[in-house]
């Protein structure tokens, strides 16, 4: 077998209009389709993120990251001038973040989905 490419990432989120929102306004993705009332698929570049609805989701029990460096997690490839103002678009919506993070030839910033699902931007230099 030869796998050609990444084709899309599935969230399970407990409110499908929330993680939405959140996705939609926070962070630009547009709705590509949606199947039924429990999924939406969100176009992203080249790649499409999938949202699950699960209503046995338990509720997300923190608002901050201690540190989520070596944890499984999504990243989204930004633009350096949309990275700088990520912070305060985050800060407006009350998304938990972490960071900036220095990796010499990036930066990235952690941050949760309203699930806190674990998610970051990039921004190559």
């Amino acid at each position: 077998m030869h796998v050609l490419e990444l084709d899309h990432v599935g969230l399970d989120v407990s409110d499908l209009d929330r993680a939405e929102r959140f996705y939609t306004e926070v962070l630009g993705l547009v709705v590509a389709q949606r199947l039924g009332r429990h999924q939406v698929v969100l176009r992203c570049g080249g790649l499409m993120l999938a949202l699950f609805a699960r209503a046995d989701l338990p509720p997300r029990i923190t608002d901050r990251i201690e540190n989520p460096l070596g944890k499984g997690h999504h990243a989204f490839k930004v633009s350096w001038t949309d990275f700088q103002s990520a912070r305060q678009s985050f800060a407006e919506h009350r998304t938990p973040t972490y960071g900036p993070v220095d990796w010499g030839d990036h930066d990235c910033l952690y941050f949760l989905d309203p699930d806190g699902n674990l998610l970051e931007i990039v921004a190559y230099r």
